[in-house]
């Protein structure tokens, strides 16, 4: 009588790091795009329609910028275009090598799971930093005019 071949309770190495390979491929594209054209010259891109319906500065304006900066190596311009962009690509960065490190060794995808009282936190930081950036103390967090 045959033995039944053994059937592996997870999948191979390389199928598990097809999800977090492939989202990494998604956000490179675009970061692709940015790094070769500039969103600092006028034309290329549409304007924020909160600073155009406002005058202020919203809390992602500026994001273009920062990833244009960042790829070519100017962390001082990416964090004065927009500061919580940097932030929050590293704690990006770290998940996505959370993903990467599980899908290697098997172990569980690490979620992350925050609760109502941490979003409202990050709400509220969000709404303190588009506030203090539109006035004339934060002028230094707001990016420049094209």
């Amino acid at each position: 009588m045959n033995a039944a071949p053994t059937v592996s309770a997870r999948p191979p190495v390389l199928r598990r790091l097809g999800p977090p390979l492939a989202a990494l491929a998604a956000a490179t594209a675009p970061t692709l795009y940015l790094a070769v054209v500039d969103p600092n010259a006028p034309g290329h891109y549409p304007a924020c329609p909160f600073l155009t319906a406002t005058g202020w500065w919203c809390p992602g304006c500026g994001g273009l910028r920062c990833v244009h900066a960042l790829t070519h190596g100017d962390f001082s311009g990416a964090l004065h275009d927009n500061a919580p962009a940097v932030l929050l690509f590293v704690v990006l960065a770290v998940l996505w090598a959370r993903w990467v490190w599980a899908a290697v060794t098997g172990g569980p995808v690490p979620r992350l799971a925050l609760g109502a009282r941490r979003w409202a936190l990050i709400g509220l930081l969000f709404l303190v930093f588009t506030v203090v950036r539109n006035l004339p103390v934060g002028a230094g967090l707001a990016p420049p005019l094209i």
